[in-house]
């Protein structure tokens, strides 16, 4: 485990907490500022303070030291304490959340959407969790936060829900997501009693103290699906992705899904704490997690290309490409996951913006069936070219942060798995580029009946062009100026691949 240096080290301020602590207050400024004329500008400018916070992190951060940096810790109760640090990884995730925080924030206002107060104030309470999440090195605050940030996410789902079948929605996201924090739970106290047992002394949760107890052989294949079931679910992996649809169609159209699935606090949660802690019990089960992986491309993709719903195939196109980034992740090597960083980062970007761009749509047209959908260039060519590229950017074009980030997790796959599974992989790929481009082709240029009054369409106003220039813009700025984010993560990739060396496989 890397060893760590105290945040006054890099920074003149504790930068780790300002990240959790602004949010809150942010929270708490929305609800007291109530109906103010101003809100939007005080919820514009406090997401920026934290996207600067942001890049400041980046800025101060040292990527040639080995080390976590940026260290911040506190006892609380017992075994339960605040640890919170920083290594590349960490502030790849930490610059996208406070990036898509802000286009929610841009995106909320130009939607129009009721009770912008209460929206900004959920907003910063989801980015307060997801930051605590980012930066803890405890497993069990990982936890209280996973818990925590369900109640925010949730209420999204539910006060913007596009459907009558809102409580329905609600509760089987309820249902997913709080036997995906039992089952997390679970396999935390199990690591929180091995610790006991093993030192003779009292639980820990701290990853530090963890990864210097190897987990005992009778409990690592338990620990390690309750963890990695856990987060499966959030991720979500076939065959765990059973609330993704049905949210998709009846849930907020673009609000909450962005917190879901434009920050992969799944995919974070597994290089984080599950490659470290149970690199025995990695490697005897990987291959069983690739081969769902595998059928699970497949699966989304044929579930996508049957969709009439524009949403709804998004859904699935989100299932097929998560399965792509676990085989990266489970190649087990520096480079693939040095690419499933990079992928995680791409997937955001891309899905924040299909997900924007069918909002808007939604808004002018009260439908997202393919069927109705046509002609929709005319009148809003910019909101067209931005879903191109989000969409071209899901499936690594050149250009885009995924051309670089899919090379690297097949050529680890190739090393690792062989041909069949690389190729398989890559017909995923070519699979979903197909069906993204068919919606495209669908929703934008056909003209399915001359009689549809396209010409009605209102046309985007400032704020939705600037909100898919900027997606437009990230995407391609990201895409051919890839080579500081992969540095910035190439430490990390190294220690978590340390592990996994090709002569320890049995």
């Amino acid at each position: 485990m890397m060893g760590e240096v105290h945040w006054s080290t890099h920074a003149g301020y504790p930068v780790l907490a300002s990240l959790q602590l602004l949010p809150l207050a942010a929270m708490v400024l929305m609800l007291t500022l109530g109906k103010h004329h101003k809100v939007l500008l005080f919820g514009v400018v406090v997401a920026l303070l934290e996207l600067l916070l942001a890049v400041d992190l980046y800025r101060s951060f040292d990527p040639d030291n080995g080390l976590m940096q940026f260290s911040e810790r506190l006892t609380l109760i017992g075994a339960f304490s605040y640890h919170a640090a920083a290594d590349g990884m960490t502030v790849l995730f930490v610059l996208l959340n406070a990036l898509l925080t802000l286009m929610v924030v841009l995106y909320g206002h130009a939607r129009r959407l009721k009770s912008q107060p209460i929206l900004f104030a959920v907003i910063f309470a989801v980015e307060a969790a997801l930051m605590s999440l980012l930066v803890t090195l405890d497993l069990l605050w990982f936890v209280l936060m996973s818990a925590l940030q369900l109640l925010p996410v949730g209420y999204m789902v539910w006060r913007w829900a596009t459907s009558p079948e809102r409580d329905l929605v609600l509760t089987r996201f309820l249902q997913f997501m709080g036997i995906g924090v039992l089952l997390l739970l679970a396999g935390v106290m199990m690591l929180g009693l091995n610790y006991a047992d093993a030192t003779g002394g009292g639980w820990s949760f701290d990853l530090s103290e963890l990864a210097a107890v190897k987990v005992s052989p009778q409990i690592r294949s338990v620990v390690f699906f309750l963890l990695f079931y856990g987060l499966a679910i959030r991720t979500p992996l076939f065959p765990f992705h059973g609330w993704l649809p049905m949210i998709a169609e009846h849930g907020s159209v673009a609000v909450a899904p962005v917190f879901l699935l434009g920050l992969k606090i799944g995919v974070y949660g597994l290089l984080r704490f599950v490659f470290p802690l149970l690199p025995e019990a990695v490697l005897q089960w990987h291959q069983f997690v690739v081969a769902f992986a595998v059928a699970g491309i497949f699966y989304a993709a044929v579930m996508a290309l049957l969709q009439v719903n524009l949403r709804r195939l998004l859904a699935f196109a989100v299932v097929s490409h998560t399965s792509v980034l676990v085989i990266g992740l489970f190649s087990l090597g520096s480079a693939a996951f040095q690419g499933s960083m990079m992928l995680s980062v791409n997937f955001g970007l891309a899905i924040t913006g299909l997900v924007f761009m069918i909002g808007m749509v939604y808004r002018r047209t009260g439908t997202m069936l393919l069927s109705r959908l046509s002609g929709l260039f005319d009148r809003l060519p910019l909101l067209g070219i931005s879903f191109l590229v989000a969409g071209l950017a899901i499936v690594g074009m050149p250009g885009t942060p995924g051309f670089d980030a899919v090379h690297l997790v097949l050529e680890d796959s190739m090393a690792r798995f062989g041909a069949l599974v690389t190729i398989a992989a890559a017909l995923g790929n070519v699979v979903a580029a197909g069906f993204l481009l068919w919606a495209f082709q669908r929703a934008f240029l056909s003209r399915l009946d001359e009689r549809q009054p396209v010409s009605q369409v209102e046309r985007a106003s400032p704020l939705e062009k600037l909100i898919a220039v900027t997606v437009i813009l990230v995407l391609l700025g990201a895409g051919f100026y890839s080579e500081p984010w992969l540095a910035l993560v190439e430490t990390s990739a190294q220690h978590l691949s340390a592990p996994f060396n090709p002569s320890l496989v049995h």
